[in-house]
This record gives C-alpha cells, structure tokens and sequence, in this order.
C-alpha cells in the first residue's frame, strides 16, 4: 500500500459517496487508475466495503453497551464466533486483562439488552460476563486516518 493508496482510503472515509471522477481529479490521477487501485484494495481485504455513519440512538438503539466476558480458554474462539454473529453486536475482541472477550453491542431498550445479557451466560465455557452501560456516547468512529 503506498501514499496513493492511503489518500484514497481516507478520502472514503470522508465521504464514501465521493465519485472516482473527484478522487481523480483531487489525486491528479486518471479515473481507471482510481478504480483499479480500490479493486486491488478490495482484493487484498484492506477495504471491506463501504457503510453509512449511523446515529443508533436516533435510528431507536438508545443503549450501547460494553461487555467483558470471562470463559474457559479452551472455548473463547468458539464463543467469540456465535457472538459475533448476533446481529446486536457491532464489536467482538479477543483480549488480555481480566476478560478474555469484550464485545460492543446496542440494543433498544432495557428489555432487549436483558435478553441478550442472559442468553450470553447460556452459552457453555461462558463463566462471567460483566456489562457496562454507555451513559453518554463522547465520540464513536471507527474511521482513524491511514
């Protein structure tokens, strides 16, 4: 990945509607080379798609919470992949500390959240789970520049 690269990455991230035409026009490149370069990104798995920047809350998913799971060992690779598929779930880490998971998720409400909470412990090698509710959401951006 050079400097060409990265300047188109982060102009996607400014704006992922922005046309191959203006990134062209901006990089001072030709608009084909634009295209096969975010081909070749695609191809490689660097970028992975392209996603709107959503308000949950004003889209109705009011809590967002953080949860650090403690399970056996033997089992967290296991766990982290049903986790991950809940559609609840927007992050799933493999950590060190005194979890051995710790997961993002937004929910509804209280009731949704609970539910959820509950069907964790139900999964077999999951021995704690410990769940923090976000009072204020600061800043939530997974965009850094590259």
């Amino acid at each position: 990945m050079d400097e060409i690269d990265r300047k188109i990455l982060n102009m996607l991230m400014e704006d992922g509607r922005i046309s191959y035409r203006d990134m062209a026009r901006e990089l001072g490149i030709a608009v084909g080379t634009v295209h096969n370069r975010i081909k070749k990104l695609e191809e490689r798995g660097i970028l992975k798609g392209f996603l709107p920047i959503i308000d949950y809350e004003k889209a109705g998913y009011g809590l967002t919470t953080i949860i650090g799971i403690q399970a056996q060992g033997n089992r967290i690779v296991e766990i982290e992949k049903r986790i991950a598929k809940d559609p609840h779930v927007t992050c799933v880490y493999d950590v060190t500390g005194d979890y051995d998971i710790i997961i993002i998720a937004k929910f509804r409400d209280r009731k949704d959240m609970n539910a959820f909470v509950k069907s964790l412990l139900s999964i077999e090698g999951v021995e704690k789970t410990t769940t923090h509710v976000a009072m204020e959401i600061v800043k939530e951006d997974m965009r850094i520049e590259v």
